[in-house]
């Protein structure tokens, strides 16, 4: 499901970072033999505008696409809130690819405020 979420990673590179996950900070929305999304959950000490630190944050969330606008977003974000404040964070932050107008959407409609637009850059030093 990462994959998805990720398609133009190598897949070597998600499965990767997927094996490097706390099981403990991973919740899924279940739907008969498999996953209908899931939501990975981080300790960030800086997140953009978050006035305390550390803070909870969202490092991946995704929902099936014909799961979408029927809740199990909602759900997802609801029990991330739940894990936040069971370890005690004040605040729950996340991000989106700035052409991601679907997560952008769904983060408005979930009560999230847009702090912050970046455009990051590299350059090969080799």
């Amino acid at each position: 499901m990462a994959k998805l979420l990720w398609p133009d990673h190598p897949e070597a590179e998600v499965e990767q970072d997927v094996d490097s996950w706390d099981p403990s900070n991973v919740l899924v929305a279940e739907r008969g033999p498999r996953l209908g999304g899931f939501i990975q959950l981080g300790e960030r000490a800086y997140a953009e505008e978050c006035r305390t630190s550390p803070v909870g944050y969202v490092e991946a969330w995704f929902v099936d696409e014909d799961l979408r606008r029927q809740g199990v977003g909602r759900a997802l974000m609801a029990a991330a809130l739940d894990w936040c404040r069971s370890r005690g964070y004040a605040e729950l932050a996340s991000d989106s690819r700035l052409g991601n107008e679907t997560s952008i959407r769904a983060h408005l409609a979930l009560g999230y405020e847009l702090v912050e637009r970046i455009v990051c850059f590299r350059k090969d030093v080799r």
